[in-house]
């Protein structure tokens, strides 16, 4: 399981240049010194943190969304830290590869966005999200295959995304990014 202090330390690598995500940045590595013990364990009930990928295409103009299953919405893929997890990085790609299907992903050495939002996930019972976000490119010519998480899987122009706000605003936080050519993946 992903511990603490790693979680930490790959949040404290991270600088936003947004002050909305600096502030959710400075929370979640709050959260993270007072919840020392499972903030990174779904079983946390007040909340935990979970981390999850925006997929782009190789040439950056499209995102991979998974319409889940339980949720019933258009989402970046991602989860909950297993116990293989050496970080909130390996869990983003572990999620990644296996809810897309595709091999051969590279990530971000540092998170790319943070979120937090309320859901009933699979405790049964309300808690929170705190998502740790990376950013994940695929192969060129990559063919996403449908796993059991997922209804469907599509490629979504970046300007054109359906559904969570969250998504549309990470998505946006990209394009600014790129069209800056500050993207190193």
């Amino acid at each position: 399981m992903v511990a603490t202090a790693v979680a930490a330390a790959e949040l404290s690598a991270w600088q936003p240049d947004d002050h909305g995500q600096q502030s959710l940045r400075e929370a979640l590595l709050a959260y993270l010194l007072a919840r020392p013990d499972d903030a990174c364990d779904r079983s946390c009930v007040p909340g935990h943190l979970t981390a999850s990928a925006l997929v782009v295409d190789a040439a950056g103009e499209h995102t991979l969304l998974t319409l889940h299953r339980r949720l019933k919405e258009w989402l970046q893929l991602g989860g909950h830290c297993e116990p293989g997890d050496a970080s909130l990085r390996d869990a983003a790609l572990r999620e990644a590869t296996e809810e897309s299907g595709i091999e051969g992903l590279t990530i971000s050495d540092t998170p790319w966005h943070v979120a937090v939002h309320p859901l009933t996930c699979s405790l049964g019972v309300p808690t929170r999200h705190l998502d740790v976000r990376y950013l994940v490119r695929a192969p060129a010519g990559a063919v996403p295959r449908i796993s059991e998480e997922s209804a469907d899987l599509r490629w979504w122009p970046l300007d054109a995304l359906p559904g969570d706000p969250g998504v549309r605003e990470m998505a946006a936080a990209y394009q600014r990014a790129h069209s800056q050519n500050r993207i190193s993946l």
